[in-house]
């Protein structure tokens, strides 16, 4: 295999026990990097495994179905992979405070689904970074943190 389809494996793997809709916190310590950049519009970027774990422990609490998955094949060059995904979920859990426009009380019952793209740097089979491009409005105004235009 090449580096692009080695780097394109890891990456799948990532989508799908980070991301997917069990998650596997394992996969954080042994594939990505230990000082891993995790960046989206939604939330502050997050550095390093425990940040990271801590992140997404706290986010599948306030979201017990969150599940994305990819739209497309993963496209990679060099130490990069790019990926299209789409998914969400719906608030059940305890208040959730992580998003950057405001926070939600606890089991408000409102569902989020979105779209988005994701760039992951990928050096020795470790993810280094992984910057989103995500359609965050959408999310915040299901969510009910933005007001939906007239």
């Amino acid at each position: 295999m090449s580096k692009q389809d080695d780097n394109k494996a890891v990456v799948g793997r990532w989508f799908t026990e980070f991301w997917g809709k069990t998650v596997n916190l394992g996969v954080i310590d042994e594939i990505a990097a230990p000082e891993m950049l995790l960046k989206y519009s939604l939330h502050e970027p997050r550095r390093g495994r425990a940040d990271i774990k801590a992140f997404m422990t706290d986010f599948r609490a306030a979201f017990p179905d969150l599940n994305f998955w990819g739209t497309a094949d993963l496209i990679a060059e060099g130490d990069y992979v790019v990926g299209q995904w789409e998914g969400g979920g719906t608030h059940t859990g305890p208040a959730f405070n992580d998003f950057l426009i405001g926070s939600l009380p606890a089991a408000t019952g409102r569902k989020m689904h979105f779209t988005g793209t994701t760039v992951l740097k990928v050096v020795n089979g470790k993810i280094v970074e992984e910057i989103g491009l995500d359609d965050g409005v959408t999310a915040l105004t299901q969510l009910g943190l933005l007001k939906a235009a007239a």
